[in-house]
């Protein structure tokens, strides 16, 4: 979310807090979880450097954390759990939240048999997934996420009207909610249904005489689309909506439009500068990210569209401000008469500061949920301070959840935090694009 740790950071994670090696690599309501170079097994509890402190929690880790498959150094310093033990915990959680027909040690027992998760326990897991993930600030919402549960959706016709629902059921008409939909399971009968569009939304990015219209990010996926037999608009844009391609349980890609309307989109104008409307930029309402893996109790799913509302920094800073991206701070300084031969005149800030404002102003104008860095900050102490009372770690990463903006001027820049292996778990496919 913009999609929006128990106890004292300094208790859980020692001495651990800002590593200066990190680079930041992504914001909030887009969702960043755990990359990797592998395969999703790989991924699934990338753990990142910390200077080798050693960890305080090794004595005190709960039986929902789950040893990662080739960590060296959670094999140096830590005692995890057996799976067996993590999916069980899980379970008893459920037990406790009033979710199981049955006992946790029954439930544990019936999916070792390939028993299916109920519908209840599919929604409590992929909330409990969403609190664990290390990399969104917005947790505090975790209970309030809509799952929708499509395991029965294997068929591309199929998927393409549920990804239509989700969006619909996701935007409502601006006062966004936090939506996760999960299709069918790798099995017997096939593959997991899946896309190509890390997220469901997206601009085109074409490349015309050594340079990018649209956005960069999507210059793959844009000719891909192209090759598959998509025709861009006569006259192309900066924000043209990529088509969906979907990949059924036949594994085959078909090409799949956005219908028209669909997609809530909202033009940028600033409260005090006239002449940004001049700009001519907008962004969509909700990030829909798609190259997610959900993982509850020793299921997978490949393929668990997740969304929630943005944060500002996420448009402003990220996708309008990163030089690979849309790269508008020089756009933006020029206009308005900043010195750009020194970057001691600090156009850079001013300009984030502008285009971050816009974002803010127009969303707001047009009725779409959205929050500031700080409000988000703030959000996530509060998410802290409950999972603290709950008796649950809280696993984060620093470099992702400090806002790209006056990150210092927030709380949580000022927080030692830990990635921990928690289940059940979201991870990032590590690539969705054929190569």
């Amino acid at each position: 979310m913009g999609l929006a740790l128990a106890g004292s950071y300094a208790r859980l994670a020692g001495a651990v807090g800002p590593d200066p090696q990190l680079t930041r690599a992504g914001a909030y309501g887009e969702f960043g979880v755990a990359r990797g170079g592998g395969s999703v097994r790989d991924i699934r509890f990338f753990m990142q450097p910390t200077n080798g402190f050693a960890d305080p929690m090794a004595k005190a880790l709960p039986h929902y954390m789950m040893s990662p498959p080739s960590c060296p150094r959670h094999a140096a310093h830590v005692n995890l759990a057996r799976p067996d033990d993590a999916y069980l915990a899980f379970f008893q959680e459920a037990e406790a939240a009033g979710v199981l027909v049955g006992t946790a040690a029954q439930r544990q027992a019936a999916t070792r048999t390939g028993v299916a998760l109920t519908k209840e326990e599919l929604g409590f897991g992929a909330r409990v997934a969403w609190r664990n993930n290390a990399r969104c600030i917005g947790r505090l919402y975790w209970r309030s996420l809509q799952v929708r549960d499509c395991r029965d959706i294997a068929d591309s016709l199929g998927v393409y009207t549920a990804l239509c629902e989700h969006l619909t059921l996701a935007t409502r008409g601006g006062d966004i909610r936090p939506v996760m939909t999960v299709f069918s399971p790798d099995g017997p009968a096939g593959p997991a249904p899946r896309i190509r569009n890390d997220q469901l939304v997206g601009y085109a990015g074409y490349t015309q005489a050594g340079a990018v219209l649209g956005d960069p990010k999507n210059v793959a996926l844009t000719a891909e689309a192209i090759a598959l037999g998509w025709n861009p608009p006569r006259l192309r844009t900066a924000f043209d909506l990529l088509p969906w391609i979907i990949i059924g349980r036949d594994e085959r890609p078909a090409l799949f439009p956005v219908p028209a309307g669909l997609v809530r989109e909202v033009e940028l104008t600033h409260p005090t500068l006239p002449w940004f409307a001049e700009l001519a930029l907008k962004w969509y309402a909700v990030p829909v990210v798609c190259d997610l893996v959900l993982q509850i109790a020793g299921a997978e799913f490949p393929f668990a569209p997740f969304s929630g509302w943005y944060m500002s920094t996420e448009i402003g800073s990220r996708n309008l401000g990163d030089e690979a991206r849309y790269n508008l701070l020089p756009v933006v300084a020029r206009r308005m008469g900043l010195d750009l031969a020194t970057p001691a005149s600090l156009w850079k800030d001013r300009a984030l500061i502008e285009l971050n404002t816009a974002v803010l102003h127009s969303f707001a104008a047009a009725g779409c949920r959205i929050v500031d860095h700080h409000s988000a900050s703030q959000e996530f102490i509060r998410f802290c301070t409950n999972e603290e009372q709950a008796g649950r770690p809280v696993s984060a990463e620093w470099d992702w959840i400090v806002p790209p903006l006056s990150g210092s001027a927030t709380p949580v820049f000022h927080r030692a935090m830990q990635e921990l292996p928690l289940h059940p778990a979201l991870c990032r496919v590590a690539s969705l694009h054929p190569q």
